[in-house]
């Protein structure tokens, strides 16, 4: 079998790339979250599990414990389930959006990742639409958490439901930016579980979530400050507590709020914080793409 040479002086088309640009790395990073999107939809028994977890800390672990906390003088007769709905919608985008910023370690391990990373636009774009992709994911999933509100005597208001929703769309984009910089550093799938479960643990526990922040040890305080999580729980009970009728003593012994050295935190500055954090993870992760890839 022969093969006949090229023609000398043949024409070949010229490749022509789009340049880049602000529009193509819009479009890219829009890619990517429909993606993300696409791939939660089609992946019922991810939906259904991760709603698993937060319904049994509300339901099971609230009700059984309800009797005995709800009873007790500080708590002003406060449901405990009512006191852990924030803690729980917290919990309940914590770890989708965290796996959804460490997914980028399946993507590497299986060429996906590199076929992105080539295209002509800048691997920020990738960054920035993986991670609204995992935030709008992990928003959807604690949405339906929020459906269950009235049935912990959480009033249906307009004003808390949005600003709820506003709230756990920033702490899902903190959190997946958050999972995105580990997953710089992460080269191996079988690497991922042990790392998350040694992470997201602790953020859960010390949150606020399930427990009020009042007299706590000195040690246990500063870890709760130092944690990103902490940030966006306490800012969504102030938010419920608003629009519940409770004593000043027990929106105290329940919600004491964050305070550095002394100094009460204001919920705005909590809020503003969250936001800076989450600017500041999702920076250092395109520049570790950057260097790493």
């Amino acid at each position: 079998m022969t093969t006949t040479p090229a023609t000398a002086g043949a024409t070949v088309a010229p490749v022509r790339l789009p340049a880049r640009g602000l529009r193509q790395d819009l479009r890219a990073a829009k890619m990517v979250c429909q993606r993300e999107l696409i791939r939660y939809s089609r992946d019922r028994a991810r939906m259904v599990s991760a709603l698993v977890q937060p319904v049994l800390w509300l339901f099971v672990l609230g009700t059984g414990l309800s009797p005995v906390i709800s009873r007790g003088a500080a708590a002003g007769g406060v449901d405990f389930r009512t006191f852990l709905f924030p803690g729980v919608l917290a919990m309940s985008l914590l770890f989708t959006a965290a796996f959804s910023g460490v997914s980028i370690v399946w993507d590497r391990e299986f060429g996906f990742l590199r076929e992105m990373l080539v295209a002509p636009v800048r691997r920020s774009a990738i960054i920035v639409g993986k991670a609204f992709g995992g935030a709008t994911v992990a928003t959807i999933q604690s949405l339906v958490m929020l459906a269950l509100a009235g049935l912990v005597h959480v009033p249906y208001s307009p004003s808390l439901l949005l600003q709820l929703a506003g709230l756990l769309f920033l702490a899902a984009f903190t959190i997946t930016a958050f999972g995105i910089m580990l997953s710089a550093r992460l080269r191996q799938i079988q690497t991922i579980m042990p790392m998350m479960q040694m992470v997201m643990a602790p953020m859960m526990f010390l949150s606020g979530a399930l427990f009020p922040l009042s007299n706590l040890p000195t040690w246990l305080q500063v870890l709760t400050r130092l944690n990103p999580l902490t940030y966006a729980v306490d800012p969504m009970r102030a938010v419920v507590f608003q629009h519940l009728h409770l004593s000043q003593a027990a929106q105290h012994a329940l919600r004491p709020g964050v305070t550095w050295g002394g100094w009460p935190v204001p919920t705005a500055l909590e809020v503003l914080l969250l936001a800076v954090m989450s600017v500041a993870m999702l920076t250092v992760a395109i520049l570790r793409f950057d260097h790493t890839e």
